[in-house]
């Protein structure tokens, strides 16, 4: 997918829509997949968007939405297999509807990640703890502010106790990674 390409979602309905810019890196999407912690990447804001980015710089942390495409399967069931990594077996990951994990594979492919916000060079963010491929489309970007960031969090019983898994079997705290 080029530069100012759009992306037709809906035929039916003319729905359409347009990249304001474009992950970039140079990490396989193994590696990518692979990453515990996600990858370094500069997101490419495409020229007519790039006076978007005013004020954006000092913010740590942003939410990018993008097109997953390379997602080609629609499930609604998934087990959580990102967590295999961490020393969890197949086995013991629960088959969960698809809206309660971070899967990509999902009925529509749109991902919302957040990253770290590690500099801004003209039209060009640089971030960090990013798990999307080199080539994905953005869609939209928004910071994460403090009234977005809730201080309530609570979590169900099956994910609690893969955390728990993963930090007795690696030592790795995925709260804090």
């Amino acid at each position: 997918m080029g530069s100012g390409e759009s992306i037709c979602v809906d035929f039916d309905r003319g729905f359409v829509l347009r990249p304001i810019g474009f992950v970039r890196h140079g990490f396989s999407d193994e590696e990518v997949r692979a990453s515990s912690n996600g990858v370094d990447a500069s997101i490419e804001i495409l020229p007519e968007f790039s006076e978007g980015l005013h004020g954006i710089e000092g913010f740590s942390h942003i939410v990018v939405v993008a097109f997953l495409h390379k997602s080609d399967r629609r499930l609604l069931r998934v087990k959580p297999r990102r967590l295999r990594r961490f020393g969890v077996s197949e086995d013991e990951l629960p088959s969960v509807g698809v809206f309660s994990t971070d899967s990509p594979l999902r009925p529509n492919p749109i991902a919302v990640s957040v990253v770290r916000l590690v500099s801004v060079d003209g039209r060009f963010l640089r971030v960090s703890r990013c798990d999307l491929f080199s080539g994905t489309p953005v869609l939209d970007i928004k910071p994460v502010t403090r009234d977005k960031a809730p201080s309530d969090l609570s979590f169900p019983r099956w994910y609690v106790d893969l955390v728990d898994k993963v930090r007795a079997r690696s030592g790795v705290d995925l709260d804090h990674i």
